[in-house]
């Protein structure tokens, strides 16, 4: 196959089936990381792109519940996060120089997918910042049957008065040099250690946060902080540049928290009313991670995935 093996810190996670890791170069020579799982049968490969601070640990329990459904996963540190390479001499700033240099990174985990004879068929599963890439992937032919989103980012939430100094600032710190300074109101340390549960934005599960508060002080080497202002640029360009193009004809579940916080949920709405074949379902009581909800609200996501991508498979054969 051809690929060197990566950590993977199974004593951070909870599951019957067994993840692995592998490096992956890029066509511009970062090294990100790979997470993959598969049962002993499969109906197809989930490939999973995380969101903005995520790692490949985080979703080991999404791999397990996909693989009782009948589905390995694949997972992606992007550059700039997790044990990928990053990018600035301070680790704790998320960074990325062009916002389409993810698609590098989607282009060396579908090299990986296929060195590693992934089953096929391949679906996505795209959360946040990955909704954002993974958009884009499929509006530029990635090979997956269908795709299902996360409180995807497609648009940052941002008040109309923030969003016109947010703008501003992003746009002009990087012509004076500033452009790796951390993005107004976020800070070097990850927001699960310095926000407290009752004020997350993430999850009404403490169970969870506490998980997630575990793996970093364990490992945190995986942690990143608040983005530069020129990933703050790039993304704010990018939901731009995706709203501007027509969705693609391909099978389309998207899901959204009902107290969703982070995303531009106007956005979402706009996009997923004007889908071919796409579908948009609002989770009840769900905040921004809805694969890391409360068990009720998990294994009613992942049952409608399963359900959904057996479809998508039926329909395409």
């Amino acid at each position: 196959m051809g690929l060197e093996a990566a950590p993977f810190y199974h004593q951070a996670v909870v599951g019957a089936i067994q993840g692995a890791a592998c490096w992956v170069k890029t066509s511009d020579s970062i090294r990100i990381r790979i997470g993959h799982w598969r049962p002993g049968v499969a109906n197809g490969t989930v490939l999973l792109f995380p969101g903005r601070t995520e790692y490949i640990e985080k979703y080991a329990g999404t791999a397990d519940a996909l693989a009782q459904r009948g589905y390995s996963m694949l997972a992606i540190d992007w550059r700039g996060q997790g044990l990928a390479d990053r990018l600035l001499d301070n680790r704790n700033i998320g960074h990325v120089e062009h916002f389409s240099d993810y698609q590098k990174d989607v282009a060396a985990a579908l090299h990986a997918a296929r060195a590693l004879e992934m089953p096929r068929p391949w679906h996505l599963l795209a959360h946040s910042m990955g909704g954002g890439i993974g958009l884009r992937a499929v509006m530029e032919s990635v090979p997956v049957h269908s795709c299902a989103f996360i409180g995807p980012m497609w648009g940052i939430c941002l008040p109309p008065l923030m969003r016109t100094i947010t703008w501003a600032i992003a746009k002009a710190a990087p012509a004076i040099g500033l452009g790796t300074m951390l993005s107004p109101t976020t800070g070097a340390r990850n927001y699960v250690l310095v926000k407290p549960f009752e004020d997350n934005l993430l999850t009404t599960d403490p169970d969870v946060y506490g998980t997630l508060r575990g793996q970093m002080s364990m490992h945190p080497d995986l942690a990143i902080g608040g983005p530069s202002l020129i990933w703050l640029r790039e993304a704010l360009m990018e939901c731009r540049h995706l709203a501007e193009r027509a969705s693609p004809d391909i099978p389309c579940l998207c899901f959204l928290g009902e107290e969703e916080a982070i995303v531009d949920t106007i956005c979402v709405h706009e996009r997923m009313s004007g889908w071919p074949c796409g579908q948009l379902e609002i989770v009840p009581g769900s905040r921004h991670e809805v694969l890391m909800e409360v068990p009720r609200i998990r294994t009613r996501v992942l049952d409608r995935l399963a359900s959904f991508y057996s479809g998508a498979r039926d329909t395409a054969a």
